[in-house]
């Protein structure tokens, strides 16, 4: 879209009134694609989203991405952890949607009294881009997270994604 706009600044001196004219061209390039890979954990990794709490914390947040225009392909998770597919919005930081979906998820859960003694998630998450030509395996990832768990736990995995990226435990205090 392209707009333009004429405004007209009048500024008054002691001696004469000076008019200026500009014109201001809005365009709307923002194009934006990028795939994250986000994890996030239950506080002190407590073992909370148990059916049917996980599946009612999964469709609300799916629901209240799309209310803010967050795009999520996919989301499952697994007792104390949640894994989401989704797009970074044009104007969002991945920290902005983090909270976004972290914070109101849990503000939500509270509300309705959805668990016993409340929900709150660990401060920390994990997030990573992912290429179009790795979806399909990601989204497998996520689909299969109950089979995946029964072999490896959320702290070995995520011990995991950090050495993929080069990280360790230590480098996040």
């Amino acid at each position: 879209m392209l707009l333009h706009m004429r405004y007209f600044l009048q500024l008054a001196t002691s001696k004469a009134l000076i008019v200026y004219r500009f014109t201001v061209m809005l365009i709307h390039m923002s194009y934006v694609k990028i795939w994250i890979h986000a994890v996030w954990s239950t506080k002190y990794r407590q073992p909370i989203l148990k059916e049917p709490i996980l599946r009612e914390v999964c469709a609300h947040i799916k629901m209240n991405a799309r209310s803010k225009g967050i795009f999520i392909d996919r989301i499952n998770d697994h007792e104390d952890h949640i894994h989401v597919l989704m797009m970074l919005k044009n104007d969002n930081s991945i920290s902005k949607q983090m909270q976004l979906l972290k914070g109101e998820s849990a503000f939500w859960a509270n509300q309705v009294g959805l668990v016993n003694g409340g929900l709150e998630w660990s401060v920390k998450y994990f997030a990573s881009s992912v290429c179009d030509d790795r979806l399909d395996v990601v989204r497998r990832y996520i689909d299969n997270q109950a089979a995946h768990h029964r072999k490896q736990t959320f702290q070995d995995e995520y011990k995991v994604f950090l050495e993929r990226l080069g990280y360790t435990e230590e480098d996040f205090g």
